[in-house]
């Protein structure tokens, strides 16, 4: 069995096509867990009416509306499987997803250091995989900060161990609502632990205008600012001097929205003035080149 967890927050308009998918599953030997941000509106109605008809166990849990992060650290504690796919509630699983992704992980279950499976995610009604593929390869192994060197850009489908996300929770800043995946994924990657990577879509996905995806600009980091910041100490205990005087310039940019000095964004990020004047300048010349002027 594998877990399916789903957050969700006001999307009783949409959340049956994940349902649909999953009751159209070639295999049915899962459970989908439902942890609802403190919705408004029909959510918890719906979910409780599927739960009385549906074939496969359906775990519902409320709670008081706090983010995406708070959401999947209550699921992942309920979460009963040995690996668990994070299914957004906007999308949708192709009907052979859970067959092969229990084959998957047949394939890794005896290798040592390894976090999980990942598929591709792919447009909906488009067969087109988001961001790249491996190629004419199967799969790739390789851990979640080595995506780029193997060119393995975009959103993926990742299946975690579940003793993973319980091990790795999202930190939780009071008062903030959203953090970066990868303040978990990276620091899974950090630890040495890798992803098999397929080369096969099992998850189809829309990018709505009521989702996180097409909100994320400096004003909506600069309300989730402790989070970003956490993001941006990992990214610079992760990756090269030049990407991290990139991100450097990028988190002082938006750490100015909130009115913090130079001292507190060097006392934030554990780095000296030097060092921020220059991530600064790059930042600007990365910024200019980017809107073509």
């Amino acid at each position: 069995m594998i877990t399916i967890l789903t957050p969700t927050y006001n999307r009783e308009y949409i959340l049956h096509e994940a349902y649909e998918s999953l009751l159209a599953q070639t295999d049915k030997d899962f459970e989908w867990v439902v942890i609802d941000d403190g919705s408004t509106d029909g959510t918890q109605e719906k979910v409780l009416a599927w739960q009385k008809e549906s074939p496969f166990p359906i775990v519902y849990e409320r709670k008081e509306n706090g983010g995406k992060h708070r959401a999947l650290n209550v699921g992942s504690r309920l979460a009963k499987a040995e690996y668990t796919l994070i299914l957004d509630s906007d999308d949708s699983l192709t009907e052979n997803a859970v067959a092969t992704v229990k084959g998957w992980i047949e394939e890794i279950k005896d290798l040592d250091g390894f976090a999980g499976v990942a598929g591709l995610k792919g447009y909906k009604g488009r067969n087109q995989a988001v961001g790249g593929t491996c190629g004419d390869k199967n799969f790739i192994d390789a851990t979640n900060l080595e995506r780029k060197k193997y060119k393995l850009m975009g959103d993926k489908a990742e299946v975690y161990k579940t003793e993973l996300l319980r091990k790795y929770p999202f930190p939780e800043f009071e008062g903030e609502k959203f953090i970066r995946e990868g303040a978990v994924w990276d620091r899974i990657a950090k630890d040495g632990y890798k992803i098999r990577w397929y080369n096969e879509i099992i998850y189809e996905c829309d990018y709505l205008e009521d989702g996180l995806t097409k909100n994320l600009d400096k004003a909506f980091f600069a309300k989730n600012i402790q989070g970003y910041a956490y993001c941006t100490k990992l990214y610079l205990e992760t990756h090269g001097w030049l990407a991290s005087l990139l991100q450097i310039g990028r988190y002082a940019s938006i750490a100015k929205i909130n009115g913090a000095t130079k001292e507190e964004i060097c006392k934030t990020l554990g780095i000296n003035k030097g060092k921020l004047t220059l991530g600064k300048a790059l930042y600007g010349i990365w910024a200019k080149v980017k809107k073509g002027v």
